[in-house]
């Protein structure tokens, strides 16, 4: 296997050479585009002399002419080798002008400039610049943008870039072009250009200050119905910004471009965002509700990037967490104060259980700041995003939400304009609170998912209750000892009728050693703590409770986080039973403080439909495995459907007398009490749909053909997919018919199939990559068929035989040829290979192995490849 070099964080030297303003010129036809940089540079004195090169990052570039201070050089002149361009010496200042050929079209890495069907579109993060033109491809080289773009005028009317337009007009041939400025220094990927024939819908918004903003969505014509929804998410994003963080839009036009093929969920390009499509349309018949929610986080997400990211920008990749760990947070609350924040909270730590806390044990196991890589594209990790934002978060947590504020406004008028690091950051809330985040530094730089263990002791005769608190990080390749962190841990105490008795001043304990034992006295007997309510902390959290302690919580709690994770756990400890009767060849009948606690929850009046549906989901099997040290994919799969079954046929008729109280709410409301009552009613028919019974699976097939909206119709849809049901091909086929013009629904098509766990599900997913619709060039329906398989459905990709590994090795193979983005992200699915018996091991590794010995392969999948091996 041929190997790559790694770069170091220790390593970082200051650029020899700085861009004082940037003129690029876009001439774009449909067999080339010629692209001119023209550079006002000079020498940083700070890091170079006289005798140090002029060095920028050029990726396959056909560089047609380079002119320096208006002299024409000659091949010789200048060096162009290994992804680099040189120039032997330079003056202190100077201009460069140099010219490349690109050809779009061919282009289907979806790097720097590619063609999206008739769309011209760019992707420049992290290092899709340097394919477009010469250029210091790093974040701290921040320059001032112009960009003029020339195009056929009937193929190609619009014609966007970054900042305001200051000039167009019309050419020869039926040629245009239009000059764009951005007024803020920016580095160079958040450079973006689209071109294309679409339609614009515009609204405008009027900040803080009287300033009218610009609205646009470009997207192609037949999808122009299907905006309102973006447009309203993008207005709320720039309200709330302005009351929560006091933040104001800087420029006057804000513009947003959505795109059928894109390797990422959208980018924060100054004031024009690239998204994938499917986070900008959406309408009830076409979108679910979860399409809804992830529409209106996502256009928060990039938006609120105009400042945790763009106007204060990161100093180099390994800091990619000081954006995009910051702005998720900011995500998060944002979502939160529109909706129901505990339903927020428990998604984001469901996603993080099931895929941040693997990945923190696996091979690719890196610190928030990681210390190297070898391709940053595989630094777009759920450790950097959604971990770095439970940093952000437990900062929050310690500050308080005042202090938090100033600290937010300090950061912000500190650094503006300015490239910086998360040790800025977190020096900057310590300047604002006083605090000493000394200790708190480590979770920047240590690896892996804490444990933290509680034990009780209680004193009858003082009434006094002791809780031992233990954390412990396991050793990695990153670190062989670990050190203490210091963790939030938000507290409550219950007494046995469920009030709250927490003592004032004790609902925040501070965990900074390896054990620490907390008192409370005046505690009266049979009273239980409540630990990491809201989930303070991204930890594995070990308790002493028994489980009518745990059903106890989850019916009185105060916490509604915490109400649910009690029900998790007794859940979670149901499966292990269940899982080790399995192993024993024996089955377990269900324990009756799960039953019981189920039929509480389900009844009671008290509790939101949504945090009902939340609290009686089943952990999914990925989830459940993280629990084995060694996962049987087998075991686990039989366990939950036979849990999922006994529930459905124990609570049957509490299941029927919740289901008649959650058809209120029009197909077309997206208010939160109507996605909270379909989100229960699909729940209880996937309960239902665990009996296969005619009675039962007509009331899912009428969800399926008369509902209206898209939330009933899909959720149906994925319960027959996995049902042997003699309904099952006709009303996958009478859905691929209805919607096959809309690509986006297809891709639910092609989802809900390679999620079945029927046993000749392998069989029909590879017929399904042969489907006429399926693509894998298009990265949505890529992730749509072979990553949920990989991901989403174990059983199916475990497959004993190995076969559902040969057919992932197959895809990867193809992938790495054209994406090695996506490529990159499917060969993931083998991280974990030693976590399986024997026999999948030897399979999964073979596999690996195969993958290694490709003459061409990328980085990107070389360093998954090799992590995963070593």
């Amino acid at each position: 296997m041929k190997t790559h070099k790694k770069k170091y964080l220790k390593d970082y030297t200051p650029p020899a050479y700085l861009v004082q303003h940037i003129e690029l010129r876009f001439d774009l036809y449909e067999e080339e585009t010629r692209v001119i940089s023209t550079m006002t540079m000079s020498r940083n004195r700070k890091a170079a002399d006289e005798t140090t090169p002029l060095v920028l990052n050029a990726e396959e570039l056909v560089i047609e002419q380079v002119v320096a201070d208006g002299m024409v050089l000659l091949p010789g002149q200048y060096k162009m080798d290994n992804g680099l361009f040189e120039l032997a010496r330079t003056p202190d200042h100077f201009t460069l002008e140099i010219t490349t050929l690109l050809k779009p079209q061919e282009n289907k890495a979806l790097e720097g400039l590619y063609r999206s069907g008739g769309t011209f579109c760019t992707q420049c993060e992290a290092q899709g610049f340097r394919k477009i033109t010469c250029f210091p491809d790093r974040p701290d080289v921040m320059t001032e943008f112009s960009c003029i773009i020339t195009a056929d005028k009937k193929k190609y009317p619009v014609l966007l870039s970054n900042g305001n337009p200051v000039a167009k007009g019309d050419l020869e041939n039926g040629r245009h072009w239009i000059k764009w400025h951005d007024p803020f220094k920016k580095p160079c990927y958040l450079f973006a250009l689209v071109a294309g024939e679409l339609a614009c819908i515009q609204d405008s918004f009027t900040t803080v200050s009287g300033r009218d903003v610009q609205l646009k969505i470009y997207v192609e014509h037949e999808n122009r119905d299907k905006c309102g929804h973006a447009m309203k998410s993008l207005k709320q994003s720039m309200a709330w910004d302005e009351q929560r963080f006091g933040r104001e839009y800087d420029l006057d036009l804000y513009q947003i471009v959505a795109v059928n093929d894109f390797n990422m969920g959208a980018m924060e390009n100054k004031g024009l965002n690239v998204f994938n499509s499917k986070y900008v349309l959406a309408d009830s018949k076409t979108a679910t509700d979860t399409d809804f929610m992830n529409i209106q986080g996502v256009i928060g997400h990039e938006y609120f990037h105009n400042w945790s990211g763009n106007r204060v920008t990161l100093r180099d990749w390994f800091q990619l967490s000081l954006k995009e760990g910051l702005t998720v947070f900011r995500d998060q609350e944002f979502t939160s104060d529109l909706n129901s924040r505990a339903v927020k909270r428990i998604s984001d730590v469901k996603k993080l259980r099931a895929h941040q806390f693997p990945e923190d044990s696996g091979p690719m196991a890196h610190p928030v700041r990681p210390e190297s890589y070898i391709e940053m594209n595989n630094f777009y990790t759920m450790t950097v995003y959604d971990k770095g934002a439970e940093l952000i978060r437990m900062m929050y947590i310690l500050m308080g939400k005042e202090l938090f504020r100033r600290g937010m406004d300090l950061y912000f008028d500190k650094f503006d304009g300015q490239a910086v690091t998360t040790e800025d950051f977190v020096r900057t809330m310590e300047e604002a609170s006083g605090l000493n985040l000394g200790l708190f530094r480590l979770w920047y730089s240590q690896s892996g998912t804490p444990m933290v263990t509680m034990e009780r002791a209680y004193d009858e005769k003082r009434d006094t209750l002791n809780i031992t608190l233990t954390q412990e990080t396991l050793p990695d390749k990153n670190q062989t000892k670990k050190l203490p962190l210091h963790i939030p841990v938000l507290f409550g105490l219950l007494d046995g009728e469920g009030n709250d008795i927490t003592p004032e001043g004790r609902e925040l304990l501070e965990l900074k050693d390896h054990q620490k034992t907390f008192t409370f006295t005046n505690v009266p007997k049979g009273a239980l703590p409540s630990i990491f309510r809201q989930f303070s902390a991204p930890v594995k959290i070990k308790t002493d409770y028994s489980n009518g302690e745990l059903a106890f919580l989850m019916a009185h709690d105060k916490d509604e986080f915490n109400r649910w994770d009690a029900g998790q756990e007794l859940f979670f400890r149901e499966m292990e039973a269940m899982v080790a009767a399995d192993h024993q060849g024996r089955t377990r009948a269900l324990s009756p403080h799960l039953i019981e606690a189920c039929r509480l929850t389900l009844l009671d009046g008290e509790t939101s439909p949504a945090l009902l549906s939340k609290s009686l989901t089943i952990p999914d099997e990925v989830e459940i495995g993280e629990r084995f040290s060694e996962i049987d994919v087998d075991a686990v799969h039989r366990c939950r459907k036979l849990m999922k079954k006994r529930l459905a046929k124990t609570l049957k008729d509490d299941l029927l007398t919740v289901l008649k109280q959650c058809n209120n709410a029009s197909s077309s409301d997206i208010s939160s009490r109507a996605m909270a009552e379909r989100s229960m009613k699909n729940l209880i028919l996937s309960y239902l749909g665990e009996l296969n019974m005619d009675e039962y699976n007509q009331k899912i097939r009428k969800n399926i053909l008369e509902s209206g909206n898209m939330t009933d119709e899909i959720a149906g849809l994925a319960i027959f997919a996995g049902l042997d049901s003699p309904l099952r091909s006709s009303l996958l086929e009478h859905f691929y018919n209805k919607w096959k013009t809309h690509p986006l629904v297809i891709d639910k098509w092609f989802a809900v199939q390679a999620a079945s766990t029927l046993p000749n599900a392998l069989k029909e997913i590879k017929a399904l990559a042969g489907h006429p619709d399926f693509s894998l060039k298009n990265p949505n329906r890529a992730r749509s068929l072979i990553g949920v398989v990989v991901f989403q459905n174990p059983v199916i990709f475990h497959t004993a035989d190995g076969s559902g590994y040969k057919f992932l090795t197959e895809n990867i193979l193809k992938l790495n040829k054209f994406n090695p983005q996506i490529a990159a992200r499917f060969a993931s699915g083998f991280n974990h290979w030693r976590r399986y018996d024997p026999g999948r091991q030897k399979l999964m590794k073979a596999e690996l192995g195969t993958i290694s010995q490709i003459k061409d392969l990328s980085k990107d999948v070389y360093e998954i490849v090799s992590r995963a091996l070593e």
